[in-house]
């Protein structure tokens, strides 16, 4: 049976191969229109092909056990991953924005061969970003959400070129500005999304409120006070450390036991299984 970091790995690649193919029909549009326009999407679909390959690489690191160099694991690379792809989602959209500001049009290039090509590029990359957006969710992955999106942003990239043939053919270039402008905004927020979603986990933010998780540990039976409660991500997963206090007269194994009992509290109502637990006596 496929593990997570397998799944998403395998997807990764299955992506990447599409966006291969993706990549030589822009290309062979491009060189046979001798469009600019397509030419310069086709070089966005090579940057696709290598964000795919720095994705797939990430993927594996952070599924590498905790070692010397990184006892907590190495599941943060995935955050990394997302801010990377985040990041060039927003120098895109700066990009179409600059693009259509300065009215960087080229000269319509009416062909049917490459437009059908241009279509099909538009079905693959709707199907793609929907498939791996579905598969983000089953999975709670945030860097396959990221990659859809950044395909999502291919899809609107590519609506944008093909309106600018039509549009300019037909000497309505202006529409096709305020539509390059709207894609660009869009895909900024795509990518404002991303950085809400990463940054957390980046900064070490709270995964949950500690007054919740005071709570739960206090109805634990044996726990006198909950001197310290932290939590954090660490990728996907969520881990908690907390410092009670018990009466200074309890053996270690009943220590221990109330110990079991708030990590079993903390896993049944919230999910939470990398906890750490520090008993100290009463005072």
């Amino acid at each position: 049976m496929r593990t997570r970091d397998q799944n998403i790995q395998r997807i990764i690649l299955l992506e990447g191969g599409a966006n291969v193919i993706v990549l030589v029909m822009k290309t062979w549009a491009g060189l046979y229109t001798g469009s600019l326009a397509i030419l310069g999407d086709a070089l966005h679909s090579l940057a696709d092909v290598l964000n795919n390959v720095i994705a797939w690489a990430i993927v594996r690191i952070s599924a590498k056990p905790p070692d010397r160099e990184h006892p907590y694991g190495h599941r943060k690379f995935e955050g990394l991953a997302v801010f990377i792809l985040a990041t060039l989602l927003a120098v895109l959209a700066i990009e179409l924005a600059m693009r259509a500001l300065r009215q960087e049009v080229a000269e319509p290039v009416e062909n049917s061969a490459s437009l059908i090509v241009m279509l099909g590029v538009l079905c693959i990359n709707i199907a793609l970003s929907t498939w791996e957006r579905n598969w983000a969710k089953r999975l709670d992955s945030s860097i396959l959400l990221a990659d859809a999106n950044h395909t999502f942003a291919d899809v609107l990239t590519t609506i944008v070129v093909i309106a600018g043939w039509q549009l300019s053919a037909r000497g309505f270039a202006w529409l096709d500005t305020v539509c390059a402008l709207a894609v660009a905004g869009l895909v900024m927020y795509l990518a404002i999304g991303l950085f809400k979603k990463v940054a957390p986990i980046l900064v070490d933010e709270i995964a949950i409120a500690p007054e919740k998780l005071t709570r739960i540990i206090e109805s634990v039976p044996g726990v006198d006070e909950v001197r310290r409660v932290r939590s954090r991500w660490i990728g996907s997963m969520c881990s908690v450390d907390t410092i009670v206090a018990v009466a200074p007269e309890l053996s270690t194994t009943a220590s221990h036991q109330i110990a079991d009992r708030i990590e079993s509290a903390l896993e049944s109502q919230l999910g939470v299984r990398d906890i750490t637990i520090h008993i100290e006596p009463r005072e």
